[in-house]
């Protein structure tokens, strides 16, 4: 029988992930989007933003295989965390029940409450791996997209796309640093007990 990890080593463990696929597949969308928009019309590039932004979970399940993440792999041990980020990751997608009717009005808003909403749940991970890369996420995209919806009022889509992109390509350089930190502790702590 298996005893069972405390809170604490739940995290622990949790923490010791990559995180890069799900932002590498937001990256990959959104700038997509951004070179699209200019070329489509309106309707087109609404339901880009709709399909496009719904794609990103199976696209970053399907890159979790090539990052070594394996999200749906039969051995990865599922913690208390993983459930809290997948609360959130609901969460978000819940509050598009204030973004779609305001965008079936003004379909303009789109870029702008999707890309907000969308971005919420790197708060609670944030938490989770006690690192400062998702309050940063949240916070620096949501000033942005802002700053980019009021200020480009006739390229909204590839301004936001621009602004979600170069934040996604922030956060992913903080993961992936924090990771090889992590891989390189565990690395030294592993030969510290050999030796002793």
């Amino acid at each position: 029988m298996t005893r069972a990890l405390t809170l604490e080593q739940e995290r622990t463990l949790f923490k010791q992930r990559r995180f890069v696929a799900m932002p590498l597949a937001g990256t990959i969308v959104w700038a997509a989007l951004g070179f699209l928009a200019p070329f489509v019309s309106d309707y087109v590039i609404t339901w880009a933003l709709y399909i496009g932004t719904g794609a990103i979970f199976y696209l970053g399940a399907g890159l979790s295989y090539v990052t070594g993440e394996r999200f749906f792999s039969k051995d990865r041990q599922h913690t208390s965390f993983d459930t809290l980020f997948y609360v959130g990751m609901v969460m978000s997608l819940l509050v598009f029940a204030i973004a779609l009717p305001i965008a079936s009005i003004d379909h303009t808003t789109l870029p702008l409450s999707i890309g907000i909403l969308a971005g919420l749940m790197w708060m609670p991970l944030s938490w989770a791996i006690e690192h400062w890369v998702g309050y940063f996420h949240t916070i620096a995209r949501t000033l942005g997209i802002v700053a980019a919806w009021y200020c480009f009022p006739e390229a909204r889509i590839e301004a936001i796309s621009a602004v979600i992109v170069v934040v996604y390509l922030i956060s992913l350089v903080a993961l992936e640093s924090r990771y090889q930190s992590i891989s390189t502790s565990n690395l030294y702590l592993t030969s510290q007990q050999h030796e002793g």
